[in-house]
């Protein structure tokens, strides 16, 4: 029997995933997985039976990942779960920018007592004329599931669209319409587009990555659109390219008391996944991969660990050990089933940058003398009998 907590409110549709053999405690100690959405867990101290914390969103600076890294804890996110959700609000945000629709929706609501509205608007709507998308060109600064989606949308808006991502994963490039202009140098994105948009995760690579150097080089009257984080841009330097004629407006999901209520901005209340299939499909993701690595010990889609899959286990025993990507490790696992006499079926190991992850299958159940062998070895965080 496994026990799950829910730190948030998670879709129903996503929990129905759970059989029988698992029950939901609101006691973090009983807890072997955790779901979670905005919770912050920084402060949280983690019982030593935590195996696993799934995130149902894409975002995970709410979470200590390297405190879990070790201690053993495999912390997942559901990428592309929200992604039409999000490229939806992107779409959006293009048009109420190049519209000036915000501004004209403000202005009848001001003026809704005035009995001749209707003429009245007609001599005032040239205020808010704006221009259209069709043909102009949009440049998508990252190439995941979210910015592969606005790029082959934007082509059939009509638009010509530039695409900068050197890691662009084989499935994104799979997905990704062949009209797209895929760029190696963030500046031609820069120097040629009306519209940029960026979609890349928060890391010290992309902090500020929006800044004063990379205004200048844009096109005047340029829109941006944030729909990632809103520390990836230097908002300060949006705001005086505002003011400066450099930006014509600016589209963020991410409401601080830098940019909230400031001429050319329009800032929506992270509304990007806030829809009910996104939700739905989040928790649906973060379940399944809970599910997965409770029951089996295989990893998809960890953001402090590497992905890892040996499938069900078919022999007698399966074991995980969690521990640091230094040499002779292996070799140190296999002397120890060696010395006990215990047959290796099959093994795995997967490393990402200081963490690896090793799952043997053994002809026969180890016993807790020699799991503790294991777990004596330096650079060992974790030693887990899944089965």
């Amino acid at each position: 029997m496994f026990q799950y907590m829910c730190l948030n409110p998670i879709a129903k549709i996503g929990l129905d995933n759970f059989t029988d053999n698992y029950q939901k405690t609101e006691d973090i100690t009983q807890a072997d997985g955790i779901l979670v959405r905005s919770a912050s867990m920084h402060e949280m101290k983690f019982p030593e039976n935590l195996l696993g914390v799934a995130r149902a969103g894409a975002g995970v600076n709410n979470i200590p990942l390297e405190r879990c890294a070790q201690q053993g804890i495999v912390v997942f996110n559901t990428p592309g779960a929200n992604a039409n959700g999000v490229k939806e609000l992107v779409i959006a945000g293009m048009l109420l920018a190049s519209r000036d629709i915000v501004e004209g929706i403000n202005w009848v609501e001001a003026n809704k007592d005035d009995e001749n509205i209707a003429k009245t608007a007609e001599k005032e709507k040239k205020k808010f004329g704006g221009t259209e998308v069709m043909a102009k060109k949009l440049g998508i600064i990252g190439l995941g599931a979210i910015g592969v989606k606005v790029a082959n949308v934007a082509k059939y808006m009509g638009m010509e669209v530039y695409g900068y991502d050197p890691y662009v994963s084989v499935d994104a490039a799979w997905n990704l319409s062949r009209d797209v202009k895929h760029v190696f140098d963030v500046n031609e994105i820069y120097e040629n587009c009306d519209f940029i948009t960026i979609h890349v995760p928060l890391m010290d690579a992309t902090k500020g990555m929006i800044n004063e150097e990379a205004i200048a080089k844009m096109k005047d009257g340029v829109i941006l659109l944030n729909f990632a984080r809103d520390l990836l841009v230097d908002e300060k330097a949006v705001l005086a390219g505002i003011e400066s004629g450099k930006v014509r407006r600016y589209v963020s999901d991410f409401p601080n008391p830098v940019t909230a209520g400031k001429h050319g901005c329009i800032i929506i209340p992270h509304l990007g996944a806030s829809t009910e299939e996104s939700e739905e499909n989040c928790a649906v993701m973060a379940v399944k991969e809970m599910k997965e690595y409770l029951e089996h010990g295989n990893i998809q889609h960890s953001v402090n660990y590497p992905d890892c899959d040996m499938g069900v286990c078919h022999s007698v025993s399966r074991v995980a050990i969690y521990h640091k990507n230094i040499t002779n490790m292996i070799a140190k696992f296999t002397s120890v089933m060696g010395w006990n006499n215990i047959n290796i079926v099959n093994m795995i190991n997967k490393s990402k940058g200081e963490i690896a992850y090793t799952m043997f299958d053994l002809e026969t159940v180890p016993n807790e003398s020699i799991l503790n062998q294991l777990r004596t070895i330096d650079g060992v965080f974790r030693v887990r009998q899944v089965k």
